[in-house]
């Protein structure tokens, strides 16, 4: 019937819909720091079965069925934590994670995580995650005296500063990594959050068990590709025309068998 057409091309109208909003966020995010692309994926919705494979008939078993589907539903989205590119900044507390990893942070008393690696220090000299609400501790937390000079943080996360003319070291940064990330529940500021899909948190030194390095005075850009966003917008686009179509000639052919009557 056609309004089983109309249901299944309004699903798709209704999916693509969902598909152009993560790409737009995508795109709005192309200059964050750090951030991490999503997809869209699909899955088909249930069947109605008017005969099934294999059914006995006169002439014996059929080896195919008849069915059809009723449209399509978002099934998830997928976080791309593919390494994004490397920036110099020259901030003495920027960093960024070439590889596996993430800092984590103290947010009102529970532990977040993130990629970002614009940190500064605040009035008690603690190195912090800057945002717009707040300054977030990193943890462990690292307190920098108040005459360091020369910052340096080596690879392995070791961090070190000039203080009374000494070279010493004031803190050691670690990374926590997860056995499946793309659990991870984003809460925004670029911070993510543990949850029982991504499994406990797992920290070690930069560099060791499967973790990145650390790279001093450089930040990591968003993995947006501005150009692939704009063909997948194009595609939704046309997707999502595709399906209003549908609906229109499904509609013509119910006025059609409407109209039978006066005849």
């Amino acid at each position: 019937m056609s309004l089983r057409a109309i249901h299944s091309a309004a699903s798709g109208m209704e999916a693509h819909q969902f598909s152009l909003d993560v790409v737009a966020n995508n795109l709005a995010n192309a200059s964050t720091t750090s951030f991490k692309r999503s997809r869209t994926n699909f899955e088909d919705m249930f069947y109605q079965n008017l005969k099934l494979p294999g059914t006995t008939s006169v002439a014996g078993n059929t080896g195919v069925g008849t069915s059809v589907g009723l449209g399509t539903r978002v099934a998830s989205t997928s976080l791309d934590f593919k390494q994004g590119s490397l920036r110099d900044t020259n901030g003495d507390f920027d960093m960024a994670i070439v590889g596996q990893g993430f800092f984590q942070v103290d947010d009102n008393g529970t532990p977040a995580y993130i990629r970002a690696g614009n940190f500064t220090r605040n009035a008690e000299g603690q190195i912090v995650v800057g945002s717009a609400d707040s300054g977030r501790i990193l943890q462990p937390a690292i307190t920098v005296p108040p005459d360091a000079t020369d910052v340096s943080i080596s690879g392995d996360g070791r961090v070190n500063v000039s203080s009374a003319g000494q070279i010493q070291e004031i803190g050691q940064i670690q990374l926590y990594r997860f056995v499946n990330p793309q659990g991870l529940l984003q809460r925004g500021e670029n911070l993510f959050v543990e949850t029982p899909a991504s499994g406990a948190a797992v920290n070690d030194v930069p560099g060791s068990n499967g973790l990145g390095s650390i790279r001093h005075r450089v930040l990591e850009a968003s993995n947006v590709e501005p150009v692939r966003e704009l063909v997948d917008l194009i595609k939704t686009q046309r997707n999502f025309e595709l399906n209003s179509q549908t609906i229109k000639a499904a509609d013509q052919m119910l006025q059609l068998i409407s109209n039978l009557r006066q005849f």
